[in-house]
Parts: C-alpha cells; structure tokens; sequence
C-alpha cells in the first residue's frame, strides 16, 4: 500500500528547517527513519536535506511504501462493522467477544485477523495498528490506522490525552449524581489479567461519570445506565474503578463474579472525538448500543425515573 501526502509550507510555518517542520506535522523517529530509507520524502520534486529550511509555498511531499500486513497474524473472516474509512484510518464497531490481538489461547479468532482477512480482499495490505483499546467483552469503536504516519499522530494524541473516548456501561446499584474516581491502579500480584486499587504501585488513573437512568429490576435489584469519560487508559479502569466505588458492572466476571444478570461486562465505547491526523479536520464518530445494552436505554423514558 503506497499513502502520497503533499503539503504546502504556509508563511507561519516557513523559516524551520525541514526536519522540524516534519516533526512538527507528527513525524515520528520511524517515520522519518522510513523517508530517508525508502527516499520518500520530496521538496519542491527533488530529494531534499533534512537541514534545509522551509520557505513559504515549498511543495513537501512524503511517500509511504508498506507492502505487507502483519506478519504472523492469519486472515480469517470474521464480522465487524465498519462506522468510518478513508485512506488513513479505519474505525469499527467491535462486537462483543471478539479479542482485539491475538494471543495463546486466541490465535485466529481476534479483531486482528478479520482486519488482515479485509485487507486481503481489498487489495490494500497494512500492517495492524490498533490505536486505542477495548477489553474482548467491550463493544463499540476502535481506530485502526491503515498507514505509519497516521499511526504516529494518531500514538501521540492518544498519550497527550487528545482523543476523547465515551463510554456507556451498565453498573449495579443505584448512582444518583455525577462524580470522579481518582485511584492508582496495578496488578494483583498473582494474576496476569486481574487489576486492583493499588496506592504504593498503581499507576494514576482518572474515570469521570455520570447517571443517565436508573431502574429497579424485579428479584435482581437496581441497575444505572452511566456515560462515562477517561482522563487515563489503565487496563480495566472503568471496570476497577466502578467496583472500587461499590457499583460493580453488571455481568462482569472477573470483579462482580457473583453478578450473573448479563454475559459478559455491559460497558461499550460509544463515541470518539479526535482531530484528523492528516486533513487535521475535527472527527466525532458515534456506535450504536449493542442489543444486550438497548434495554438499559429505554430505562428512562420507561420508568419516568429520570436522574
């Protein structure tokens, strides 16, 4: 797969040097390390110095050559739906159960391999870059970025915490206000998988929340509907932190193993808000509720129990 990007150097921008300057647009140490190999990086139609300035109207123009997808990942058909893609980006709606990379025990049944089974098909191979994270029992969207450079704009707004990430999950118990967890989390010491509160070891993590419904449901107790916003991407947070506060997800096995009102953890990343990492145009994408979470929805206009 060849991405051709042309950009034309404004008065505001001119005056750095070029190496700056990519930089600057989101290059990142691969990436530039890929232009000079391949000799895909142009000024003005000729190869160029990395210390030579940019002057306002130069014509720069990077080439990204990647032939092959991801080595040692299987292309298998495998359902997803696609909410967005252009030449840069690929964002899906991933299904409940369905891991995002393969492991040991899931080698040819994750998001990965039905990715390298549609690049197959299309023609356009890339290799798998999953920008932001969702547990297998999650649903909703996921950024997948089909070329290097997008990939590395896309890395770096994700650490400077300039992708907004919605969730909607369903929690037990009755929560009546809006409110933020601010608690460490790290390991369990004896488990690969499992997280917990941890004060000495953890790492920062911030999860902001509020109710949208609540409703009392006949012999298994009360339930609320929340939108939810992460400061943090910790492993687990929502699901750590909505136990650390005494409310559980419903369905989740691990930290609610006595909660058996769902098959799985009800949470579901409902939106993404993000810049475009090439057109640097403002994206808001939004995945519709699973079928196992579109009766929490209804709470509100059925019940009249609004928050």
């Amino acid at each position: 797969m060849i991405r051709t990007l042309t950009y034309t150097v404004t008065e505001e921008e001119a005056g750095v040097s070029l190496l700056e300057w990519l930089r600057d647009k989101g290059c990142s140490r691969q990436v530039l390390a890929h232009l000079k190999n391949t000799k895909g990086l142009f000024k003005n139609g000729e190869r160029p110095f990395a210390k030579e300035p940019v002057r306002s109207g130069d014509q720069i123009k990077l080439r990204l050559t990647e032939e092959a997808g991801s080595e040692g990942i299987v292309p298998v058909c495998l359902p997803f739906s696609v909410v967005y893609e252009d030449e840069d980006l690929l964002v899906i709606d991933k299904p409940a159960g369905l891991p995002v990379h393969p492991s040991i025990n899931h080698y040819e049944n994750t998001l990965a391999n039905g990715v390298m089974w549609r690049c197959q098909q299309t023609g356009e191979p890339f290799p798998f870059r999953c920008i932001n994270r969702l547990d297998a029992g999650t649903t909703g969207l996921l950024i997948i970025a089909k070329n290097m450079f997008s990939a590395a704009v896309l890395y770096s707004a994700m650490k400077k915490r300039k992708i907004k990430r919605t969730y909607l999950a369903v929690a037990s118990g009755e929560i009546r206000k809006p409110g933020t967890v601010d608690l460490p989390i790290g390991r369990v010491s004896d488990s690969v998988i499992e997280r917990c509160i941890d004060p000495e070891h953890g790492e920062r993590a911030v999860t902001h929340y509020e109710p949208v419904a609540v409703c009392k449901v006949p012999g298994n107790g009360s339930y609320t509907m929340l939108r939810l916003q992460l400061e943090t991407g910790r492993t687990h947070q929502i699901r750590v932190h909505m136990k650390a506060i005494g409310h559980p997800l419903a369905g989740d096995y691990l930290y609610a193993p006595e909660d058996c009102s769902a098959d799985r953890p009800l949470l579901h990343s409902r939106s993404l808000a993000f810049t475009h990492p090439v057109t640097q145009e403002p994206m808001k994408l939004t995945a519709e509720l699973p079928e196992d979470m579109k009766n929490y929805a209804e709470w509100k206009r059925r019940e009249e129990d609004e928050i």
